[in-house]
């Protein structure tokens, strides 16, 4: 999968809001709106798969859990008693 992460204008826009305000809380620095833009392509570009393939591991993992819980759940409720 080598496609970049895309959003919409609105999230775009919240990122780049929520961006700004890190550098200037954390880093006491102020960037523009089109710097934050610039660096949030860059990080969907280069390390958003990283966050993609954990959250989708993430998924599958819990996805996992439970269809071992409802197999479980079946094959209790269903197996015939062996020493009738």
């Amino acid at each position: 999968m080598s496609e970049i992460i895309t959003f919409s204008p609105e999230e775009k826009a919240v990122m780049v809001e929520k961006m700004k305000a890190y550098f200037a809380r954390e880093l006491d620095q102020e960037i523009g709106g089109f710097d934050a833009e610039f660096l949030l392509d860059f990080f969907a570009e280069e390390i958003g798969v990283y966050f993609y393939n954990r959250g989708l591991n993430d998924a599958l993992d819990e996805m996992r859990v439970r269809i071992d819980t409802i197999a479980d759940d079946v094959g209790y409720t269903l197996e015939k008693n062996s020493h009738s």
